[in-house]
């Protein structure tokens, strides 16, 4: 079986798609195990068919939205509330609740159970420790590019974005009963994973599509969707995949990381297509800048492009928005942070309070 895409798959610039992974609760707020039920043994709401999956844990379940015209941020809203609403219905038919983090606060991964998907066997068996303890949950966002080598240039240039929106994002202080110090530890735990964090450059799509076909090729993956970096261009759908941000229980928030997505995407194309060269930032001031919005969250400040200064977060989200013509970040800045909501809570009420403001 070939478990490559190929440069004719990407045919469509603009299109949208979204996918969300969700923690299954039980009548208490806890993770509990629910995908065997929800996902094989029931039939879930027709919007919910072929796009509902389980994922490493049995208390962690995935949903994608459907593939959304191109450019029509107004569907992509109406339907990421159509499968959430979908999905929480589906849960509670079956006497489970559905919440939403980067990682959730009650979670204790040797206590919860792995699926048993061969995928996943597969991955524990090769990976081992890193991957027994991931119970993490993120967002991603596809926006579909028309063009192999134009996709691959897009994702070299959002690499220098990605911090800006795992900051906005971040949502996961709590890892396996305690606070980790950190903004969005989920980030932290996934990058244990081999093939995940900030990507290197790539020079065409060329040099992409050997890199995938070696790493299959060689045994390092199993197929391509192994290939977990916060940035892909996704060649079995057409996409650039941003995979940054933790998961979020209010829909707002996940639209604003959606609108800039695309936005940035949609600007970058044009910008290939006007014959840009391109920026090539090394990794290691990327990484850098990952772990500033891993450690302080809205409070980060970032290394600039020259490396000449740090620039406030706020200030970054302002010019991102007077340059895209989009505002949603904006309110998500100005908001309280997800990590910093979850402490206060915490702090003035408890672990259950908390618990149950990850409810959707």
């Amino acid at each position: 079986m070939d478990r490559r895409g190929s440069a004719e798959t990407f045919t469509r610039m603009g299109t949208l798609g979204i996918e969300e992974e969700f923690f299954i609760i039980d009548d208490r707020d806890r993770p509990t195990s629910g995908t065997d039920e929800l996902v094989y043994e029931t039939d879930p709401p027709e919007i919910l068919d072929d796009r509902l999956d389980h994922e490493l844990f049995k208390c962690v379940i995935e949903t994608q939205t459907p593939t959304i015209g191109a450019n029509d941020i107004d569907e992509a809203s109406e339907q990421l509330d159509a499968v959430r609403s979908a999905l929480v219905d589906h849960a509670a038919a079956h006497g489970y609740g559905i919440a939403a983090a980067g990682l959730h606060p009650a979670a204790k991964w040797r206590e919860l159970e792995h699926a048993e998907k061969p995928r996943y066997r597969s991955q524990l068996d090769r990976i081992q420790y890193p991957q027994h303890r991931n119970t993490t949950a993120g967002l991603h966002v596809h926006v579909g590019v028309d063009d192999a080598d134009k996709a691959v240039w897009v994702a070299n240039e959002t690499r220098w974005h990605v911090p800006i929106i795992l900051a906005l994002s971040a949502n996961s202080p709590y890892w396996n009963g305690f606070d980790t110090g950190l903004h969005s530890a989920r980030a932290k735990i996934f990058e244990a994973l081999p093939n995940t964090g900030m990507p290197t450059s790539f020079d065409s799509f060329a040099d992409f599509d050997e890199f995938e076909r070696t790493m299959v090729e060689t045994g390092s993956i199993d197929d391509r969707g192994e290939l977990w970096y916060d940035v892909r261009p996704h060649t079995g759908l057409g996409t650039v995949e941003v995979r940054a941000p933790d998961g979020q229980a209010d829909q707002e928030t996940v639209m604003a990381f959606v609108e800039y997505t695309h936005a940035l995407v949609t600007d970058l194309a044009e910008r290939y297509e006007d014959g840009e060269t391109g920026r090539k930032h090394r990794r290691e001031p990327l990484d850098e800048n990952k772990w500033r919005a891993i450690r302080h969250g809205h409070d980060a400040a970032l290394l600039s492009r020259d490396l000449s200064e740090t620039v406030d977060l706020g200030e970054l989200v302002d010019r991102e928005c007077e340059r895209l013509g989009i505002d949603g970040i904006r309110a998500v800045y100005d908001a309280e942070s997800g990590a910093e909501k979850q402490r206060r809570l915490h702090e003035e009420a408890g672990l259950d309070a908390l618990c149950g403001n990850l409810r959707l």
